[in-house]
């Protein structure tokens, strides 16, 4: 079988992280991915990178594409791209609101050329003309403070803190794609397009689903983060090592591989909510115990009875048997870079699964997809020769 979105023709203009790993995860499903960069490249292909050749992060969040460089500013730039558009399925962009109308973007204008035509905008704060921060610029460490996620996360210290790892954009990417393929199967069943509008501050506040809940009968400001507070990251005798014991049976197993199996009958630790509000009593004892074995140890030791885990970075996943079991790492060549590893897929599927595509470079494939859209290559050449195309 093919995959899934085999012949779905997408037009990325999207740039950073959030618009362009969704765009991937549309390449994974098998769409024909196309990047639209501006004459100056992605912004990303310019931040800072232990790569010398080529940014980390733009390599791991562009794989299935192929890219090409047009200037939208200019007239020639502009009419290549309306002509992509009357044969592809999506047109994907991350400009603040007031941009489209000004390029000539739009979703009416592009709409005339494609009536049934999946236009998705994703924007900080969201396009209502009556919203405050509308045009305001807005990243994912600014939708964090923004949104009680900082907050949150420095609940403890009384400091707000980031989350590091960019976790607003990439829970758009995947709201983002969630978006698309709706709108995609709407089209299948109406033969009707439209236009899909994710924002970074609605998944942000997706984020936060289990704690934006505000009953009539509380103060606004009342306590939503609340959990078996004892759960965490406990210094070993080497290493650190996350545990989290909710229910009855692995509260157990804790007790009696940490050396106190005297707690699992005492009623005063008999339910969650017990041992949430005796925290204070508990982690102490959890993190004396847990200087008698490296978290290595530990992990081995309550494996597939306690939710227990040694702390690793990020570099160990490449070589972890677990890992590579799920054949999630993959091995590309780059032309710059050279061989480098990566992940494969966000989602394995059981049938359609296709291998994966490095990222690719800035205009690599601009005449072969102009002119897989009907563009003769005296056309092409023009463009060029005018600084639309590259």
């Amino acid at each position: 079988m093919t995959a899934a979105l085999e012949g779905i023709v997408v037009l990325d203009l999207t740039a950073y992280l959030a618009g362009p790993y969704a765009c991937s995860l549309l390449g994974d499903a098998g769409a024909d991915v196309i990047k639209i960069e501006p004459p100056i490249g992605d912004a990303l292909r310019n931040y800072p990178s232990t790569l010398a050749e080529d940014n980390r992060t733009f390599m791991g969040v562009n794989r299935n594409k192929r890219s090409i460089v047009l200037d939208l500013k200019k007239a020639e730039g502009l009419q290549a791209f309306y002509r992509l558009v009357e044969k592809a399925d999506v047109v994907v962009h991350n400009f603040r609101p007031s941009v489209p109308a000004r390029l000539g973007i739009d979703y009416e204008t592009l709409r005339s050329r494609r009536p049934d035509l999946i236009y998705c905008s994703l924007t900080a704060y969201g396009e209502n003309q009556n919203g405050p921060l509308r045009d305001h610029p807005g990243f994912d460490t600014v939708l964090q403070a923004f949104t009680g996620i900082a907050s949150m996360q420095g609940s403890d210290t009384g400091q707000p803190q980031i989350l590091n790892g960019s976790i607003v954009d990439y829970y758009s990417s995947s709201m983002v794609t969630i978006g698309i393929l709706s709108a995609l199967v709407h089209r299948l069943r109406t033969g009707q397009g439209q236009h899909v509008k994710p924002s970074l501050l609605r998944s942000a506040i997706a984020l936060q689903a289990g704690q934006f809940i505000w009953a009539e009968s509380e103060p606004r400001d009342v306590q939503r983060w609340w959990g078996a507070s004892y759960s965490g990251i406990y210094p070993a005798k080497e290493g650190h090592v996350y545990l989290q014991a909710t229910t009855p049976a692995f509260w157990k197993h804790l007790c009696e591989a940490l050396g106190f199996p005297e707690l699992v009958d005492d009623p005063r630790y008999d339910t969650l909510k017990k041992r949430a509000e005796l925290r204070e009593e508990i982690k102490p004892r959890i993190r004396e115990a847990l200087k008698q074995r490296t978290a290595l140890e530990w992990e081995e030791l309550m494996l597939g009875k306690v939710p227990c885990i040694a702390v690793r970075s990020v570099d160990a996943m490449f070589e972890h048997p677990q890992v590579l079991a799920e054949g999630i790492v993959v091995e590309h060549e780059h032309p710059k870079v050279g061989k480098y590893k990566t992940m494969d897929r966000a989602v394995k599927m059981g049938v359609g699964d296709s291998p994966t595509r490095r990222a690719p470079l800035m205009g690599e494939h601009t005449n072969e997809v102009l002119a897989s859209f009907g563009f003769r290559s005296e056309e092409i050449a023009e463009i060029r020769a005018k600084g639309a195309a590259a």
